[in-house]
């Protein structure tokens, strides 16, 4: 019997492989538990549409991300804190407020897991900032944080 395997299965193969397999281990087993799909023409049909789906989703997605890395480049996220007596900020910039930030100053909406700050903020001038778009995409947000007296 031919199923499509919906997971992948040790000793068998992998999600998305057609695997001959015998009737018992098939129907019992693998079709069973949710492992496979009897491989008919209209279950390959509709596995390979939703491939389709999804590569083309996935490429939408990297252009997306393609398109803010190069906004990112172009652009300076502001943040104004308040400093103490010695000049120094109270406390450290967040991920929350940055994400804040270039939500409010630019309309571009960003996880705060994608920032990655290589050390705390704690000064005032210029900072670049490492963001993880996903699908292997980086971009350098480029941050300016200006003290308040």
């Amino acid at each position: 019997m031919k199923v499509l395997l919906s997971k992948d299965v040790k000793g068998v193969g992998k999600a998305g492989e057609i695997k001959e397999v015998a009737d018992g281990y098939g129907k019992n087993f693998l079709i069973g538990k949710g492992l496979a799909l009897l491989a008919t023409n209209e279950v390959l049909k509709k596995y390979e549409s939703d491939q389709r789906k999804k590569t083309a989703h996935e490429a939408a997605e990297i252009e997306r991300l393609n398109a803010i890395k190069a906004t990112l480049a172009e652009i300076k996220v502001v943040i104004k804190k308040k400093l103490g007596d010695t000049g120094h900020l109270f406390g450290s910039v967040t991920k929350e407020e940055i994400a804040q930030a270039l939500q409010d100053q630019h309309a571009i909406e960003i996880d705060k897991k994608e920032l990655d700050a290589k050390h705390v903020i704690k000064t005032v001038g210029l900072h670049d900032l490492d963001l993880k778009l996903g699908h292997g995409i980086h971009a350098t947000l480029h941050l300016e944080i200006q003290g308040l007296s």
